[in-house]
């Protein structure tokens, strides 16, 4: 895995965010790009990871502007990494083109199809969210995008980032892409970030429903919910209070099995071949267990898991 510098990548680069929750999604979220590619020869993967951007830590607990309302920065939180996704551009020297992904994300064709598609001049290309988000809020779907990196120079993370802490900058607009020029993105096909669907023609898989996430079923739930609902404000009262009366995570749950089991296989399948090439380690596979970052069934998840068919 090559670090992170910033520097002129000389291929165009698939970046994969992530924190210390998320790593082993992460490394099988790089498996499924190279296993599914035909052109590796002709683009790079990379990991951003929150622990080398000393940045976040100084943030630690202090209030930044999320949809509106103050909330406290948590660097433990399941998303943590969400900022990162901003970062490709600055990495790459403002130079030649890279994909960005959530470490949720899972390739299932060939991503050299999206980074050498024409952008038609776009600085951007993603798709639309779905749900009362879309709809209503006109929010786009920043988890997976291909960008034009010399197209983005206004991009510095950092910066980016403090301005939320200033009550300049919006966590919820940001990430929506409201921020960016409408005119400036162009709108790819739902299936390069296909939400929890998994068909003939799923490019990527994003496992966008994280209370059934296949490799963290069991656990108790550790994402921070809504707390904006302006078609029903009352349930907001009900979440806000909750979380100042009784913490963060107080009464969310458990992670539910995924309804799935095709892509549930897919997961751990791919983890079964990171394992095998050791790009995973079964240590490391137990400490995210004991972290509770990972099931803690996932070994005998994985003595059951068929292996996939040959890419």
């Amino acid at each position: 895995m090559r670090a992170i510098k910033k520097e002129l990548f000389m291929k165009p680069c698939v970046f994969i965010h992530t924190n210390h929750k998320q790593i082993v999604g992460a490394h099988v979220a790089e498996r499924a790009l190279r296993r599914y590619s035909k052109h590796n020869d002709k683009f790079d993967v990379s990991f951003i990871q929150l622990k080398d951007h000393s940045f976040f830590n100084d943030r630690e607990g202090q209030l930044y502007l999320r949809d509106g309302m103050q909330r406290p920065w948590l660097n433990n939180d399941l998303q943590s990494f969400t900022p990162l996704r901003f970062m490709p551009p600055e990495i790459m020297g403002y130079e030649g083109r890279s994909v960005v992904i959530d470490p949720d994300i899972f390739a299932v064709s060939d991503i050299w199809e999206l980074l050498s598609r024409d952008m038609q001049g776009k600085a951007i290309m993603c798709r639309a969210r779905t749900g009362t988000k879309g709809k209503f809020d006109r929010c786009l779907a920043s988890s997976v995008m291909l960008l034009d990196n010399k197209r983005l120079r206004h991009w510095n993370v950092e910066e980016n980032f403090n301005d939320m802490f200033e009550g300049k900058r919006d966590y919820m607009n940001w990430t929506c892409l409201k921020t960016e020029p409408r005119e400036s993105i162009g709108i790819f096909e739902s299936e390069w970030n296909d939400f929890d669907r998994l068909t003939p023609a799923t490019k990527l898989l994003h496992t966008t429903k994280r209370k059934t996430q296949p490799w963290k079923t069991g656990l108790q739930i550790d994402h921070r919910p809504r707390e904006k609902f302006p078609y029903f404000p009352p349930l907001a009262w009900v979440m806000k209070a909750r979380r100042k009366l009784f913490g963060e995570y107080a009464f969310l749950g458990h992670y539910k099995p995924h309804p799935d089991p095709n892509q549930q296989n897919l997961f751990f399948g791919l983890l079964r071949e990171c394992i095998d090439e050791g790009t995973v380690s079964e240590e490391m596979i137990r400490e995210q267990m004991n972290q509770n970052n990972v099931r803690h069934d996932a070994f005998e998840v994985l003595d059951h898991t068929p292996p996939l068919a040959p890419a």
